[in-house]
């Protein structure tokens, strides 16, 4: 550590005090898998889901940190485990203050994703796996990334000319190809509430 740098956190007020206070445990729900698969959708329809029981939750997807945070940049797989690395730390900020973090994002294979685990810490982190075939991403195709990505306009674009290492043991895995978005949901709101606001005992 630099010696000219001295943290305070042993002086600051813990993450107990602030999870008491909002009367919610933080966590962060990693949301993974292919670009079209419904991770933002997902992540936003539950964020509201979670709002609507008075849970204080932020949000972090490819979209807002690229125009902020990690503007600077670009996409090689050096700035690309850079870019995880600083939502990851970010992310554990929020989840040391009680806050629900949902991060979006394709971070395509296993090592990027242990990554960011390693920065939150096991007991923090929610791998959810919005599993969505290559065939149905491209379908919707809603950004037309697919589309510049097969004219060779978009270089490494996941699930075209680079891979994506699909979750081994998530905490979720969600058919968003399979299944509609509001059963997705359910199963996503169900499955979190009760770590998010532990049943009283």
């Amino acid at each position: 550590m630099n010696p000219n740098i001295h943290p305070i956190f042993d002086r600051a007020l813990g993450r107990s005090q602030k999870e008491s206070l909002l009367d919610q445990r933080g966590l962060v729900a990693w949301f993974t898998g292919l670009s079209g698969s419904g991770k933002s959708t997902l992540a936003m329809a539950l964020e509201r889901k979670l709002y609507d029981e008075g849970i204080l939750t932020q949000l972090l997807d490819g979209d807002n940190v690229r125009t902020g945070l990690c503007k600077d940049l670009g996409f090689s797989e050096a700035d690309r485990t850079e870019n995880i690395r600083r939502i990851a730390e970010s992310a554990k900020l929020f989840a040391g203050c009680g806050v629900v973090t949902l991060c979006a994002f394709v971070s395509p294979t296993i090592a990027i994703r242990e990554q960011a685990k390693s920065i939150i810490g096991e007991a923090d982190f929610l791998e959810i796996y919005v599993n969505a075939s290559l065939e149905s991403c491209e379908a919707r195709d809603v950004k037309g990334l697919y589309k510049k990505a097969r004219a060779g306009q978009i270089p490494d674009f996941t699930g075209i000319t680079s891979p994506f290492e699909a979750p081994e043991q998530p905490f979720l895995e969600l058919r968003t190809d399979q299944l509609s978005m509001d059963a997705c949901l359910d199963t996503l709101f169900n499955s979190i509430l009760p770590i998010i606001r532990p049943p009283h005992t």
